[in-house]
């Protein structure tokens, strides 16, 4: 209560436009500088070098894919927040917050089922199951496009909305758009459907997995350990990176019901600590890549083939 009180009499409403300027545009800086390397190292490296694929790598190429063009959006978001531009190209403005999203829901549903490839080839050693077969990933991938499209396309309703409702000028985030309570129901169901359930397979895949090893009595090898160690470790980034910007949208968007008749000091508040949050959630897309490396062995072997071919080529041309 008290806090609360000091809040209101100590009311700034230019904390968010400063985390926007000197937080937001640093972090998307980083985050780009960082991820767009390993994301198109790892691309790259699918199309070149990789000659036969297997399910884990269909899942994980369209991971790196979708995080490396959502990396590219990134540099215009760093230079409009770096000189406080609120008003965005509309065709950049819907195209942004779209790719940033399907994003933000498709990492983590691709990381799901390569969890559930890893833990059905464990039961399934020689591939006879039919999720494990080419094919069968190819469908799952393409569901997956689809399953995260119609998860975003009321976004995109909402956003065009909102460019009308202020004459085509300002490009305004997910938490402020449209009529809040509408907002906070959507945002209710995307967060279940599209954090909390992936999240919950994450996990579950993970367990599943130490308790197959444990009846087998396999866990002390070490080539057993470490699909559950990396299949937590993907779990756990998701949990700690993801779960921020998903309670803080939600509170965000609840702060501007009507009901609760909040400051706006308090309102502003609770918006800076959104700000927040967000680059935090989208950290992932430079993490991704380490994952990429240890999740399959032949992705390894074959780019370090690849570096040496070229080393050797490069060395009888000097």
């Amino acid at each position: 209560f008290f806090f609360f009180l000091w809040l209101q009499d100590n009311c700034s409403s230019v904390i968010a436009p400063i985390l926007e300027r000197y937080y937001l545009s640093p972090m998307y800086g980083l985050e780009f500088a960082i991820g767009f390397i390993g994301n198109l190292v790892v691309v790259l490296g699918y199309i070149f070098c990789l000659p036969a694929w297997k399910s884990t790598n269909v899942y994980l190429f369209n991971l790196s894919v979708s995080d490396l063009i959502f990396l590219c959006t990134l540099p215009e978001l760093s230079y409009n927040y770096a000189y406080n531009q609120k008003k965005f190209n509309t065709s950049l403005c819907v195209v942004n917050r779209y790719i940033l999203h399907v994003n933000l829901y498709n990492s983590i549903l691709f990381m799901m089922w390569v969890s559930v490839d890893r833990f059905l080839l464990l039961c399934h050693p020689q591939r006879e199951h039919i999720l494990l077969t080419l094919k069968a990933s190819l469908c799952i991938t393409i569901l997956n496009w689809i399953w995260v499209n119609a998860q975003i396309a009321p976004l995109i309703v909402f956003i065009i909305q909102d460019l009308e409702d202020n004459g085509w000028t300002v490009c305004r985030d997910f938490a402020s758009l449209g009529v809040a309570r509408v907002l906070l129901i959507y945002s209710i169901v995307l967060t279940i459907t599209g954090y909390v359930m992936p999240l919950v397979g994450l996990f579950l895949s993970s367990q599943r997995m130490v308790s197959v090893l444990m009846k087998r009595e396999e866990m002390r090898r070490t080539s057993f350990q470490r699909p559950v160690r990396i299949v937590r470790a993907a779990a756990i980034m998701f949990l700690v990176l993801y779960t921020p910007i998903h309670i803080m949208r939600i509170v965000r968007i609840a702060s501007r019901l009507p009901e609760l008749n909040l400051s706006p000091c308090i309102v502003d508040y609770i918006n800076s600590v959104f700000v927040v949050t967000r680059p935090i959630a989208y950290a992932h897309s430079a993490i991704n890549p380490v994952f990429y490396f240890l999740m399959t062995d032949s992705f390894k072997e074959a780019l370090q083939d690849k570096w040496r071919q070229l080393k050797r080529m490069l060395m009888a041309a000097l």
